[in-house]
């Protein structure tokens, strides 16, 4: 045994030698041992536009190579070669980003390198939809907006609302249908962004409200929106849904996803109300946490909407939950088909219940997205 190790000992090291790959002179596996690794390359960059695109090169090598890509949207065919000269096919995915972007593509062939410094444009900024994954298992995307696309919001998809200042909770706001009698845009689309804007003009307050598939709504998903608060003592900008066929409030219900005022910053709330809760007697059924950096960033908030319960969340935690206790319409109106709100309202019973500030205005509230998921 002694012996057998020693010899094994001695030829390890052989074996070692014999197979490393760092080393310039490299076997093609037919016993043409002794050749240097060489590999080249009939382009050493691509561009391409922001949508998905294929190329070729030649790529030509004495010994067998493989490929590898430092990005995952692309990918490149065949990854590896034996033959003396192989067309590989470069293929890139849409750029769902406004931003152009870069990725390098690496041939290695023995000791020996090649690269491909592939560019891609910007795109249009629309994700693909099949790429939309909902946080929560089971549900699929039946609805959705990106804003990326267009300068107003796209009118098959939302409706202004129109009101006059004290409207509803004596709020100060105008509601028009998109711009003010001065052209000014209450909404607008930019930089892939839904822009809700409330602002003075002839002495007058203006702002936007509007609604997403307001004739037919969704019963049940979970639905989310990407948003930045405004900042300023008055605004009460809000996240919501109403019913469809709404007859009386509040038997018919609403809910609120999210709703905050500017004399609070980023303390933000969910809140539910029907017959059985309603804040004009304090029964009404609200949760209120803080939300760092509401008014600075982004955040997601979202609600699951189920025939038994009812989750509202805040970048994925739990803000508000309700069951449905099986106590009839007046305790569980949310049965039937509701409709998504934005708006950004100034002043009024809770934006205003401590006054509101002029200097804060114009005043900007934000979406990223909107999207809409339900079980199959």
């Amino acid at each position: 045994m002694k012996r057998l190790f020693f010899l094994f000992s001695l030829f390890l090291p052989l074996a070692l030698t014999a197979c490393g790959g760092d080393d310039d002179e490299t076997s093609d596996g037919g016993g043409n041992n002794g050749s240097t690794a060489s590999i080249k390359i009939s382009e050493e960059s691509l561009s391409f536009s922001g949508e998905a695109g294929q190329k070729t090169i030649t790529v030509e090598a004495n010994h067998e190579w493989a490929a590898t890509s430092d990005v995952d949207w692309i990918t490149l065919s065949p990854k590896n070669s034996t033959s003396a000269s192989t067309n590989v096919t470069i293929s890139v995915q849409k750029n769902g980003q406004f931003d152009a972007r870069e990725g390098t593509i690496t041939f290695m062939c023995g000791s020996a390198r090649a690269y491909v410094t592939v560019t891609q444009d910007g795109g249009d900024g629309v994700p693909d939809p099949n790429a939309i994954i909902c946080p929560l298992p089971g549900y699929s995307l039946v609805w959705n907006d990106e804003f990326k696309s267009g300068s107003v919001p796209d009118p098959n998809k939302w409706t202004h609302q129109v009101a006059n200042a004290g409207w509803v909770n004596h709020e100060l706001q105008n509601y028009v249908d998109g711009e003010t009698p001065d052209g000014r845009r209450v909404t607008d689309i930019s930089g892939g962004k839904l822009r809700i804007k409330c602002f003075k003009e002839n002495g007058k307050v203006y702002s936007g409200r509007i609604y997403g598939n307001v004739k037919q709504g969704w019963t049940y998903g979970y639905i989310e929106a990407k948003i930045k608060l405004p900042k300023g003592k008055g605004t009460w900008p809000a996240f919501w849904m109403m019913p469809v066929n709404f007859k009386s409030w509040p038997a018919d219900g609403e809910i609120d996803i999210m709703e905050e005022v500017g004399v609070n910053p980023n303390y933000v709330s969910s809140s539910l109300h029907a017959n059985a809760h309603v804040h004009s007697n304090n029964t009404q059924v609200t949760h209120e946490m803080y939300c760092e950096g509401a008014e600075d960033d982004f955040h997601v908030y979202g609600i699951e909407w189920r025939q038994d319960k009812i989750t509202t969340y805040v970048d994925g935690n739990v803000q508000l939950e309700y069951e449905n206790r099986g106590l009839g319409r007046d305790d569980w109106p949310y049965d039937a088909p509701f409709y998504v709100i934005l708006n950004l309202a100034w002043g009024g019973d809770w934006g205003g219940y401590n006054g509101v500030d002029d200097g804060a205005l114009p005043a900007v509230m934000e979406v990223d997205y909107v999207r809409v998921f339900q079980k199959k």
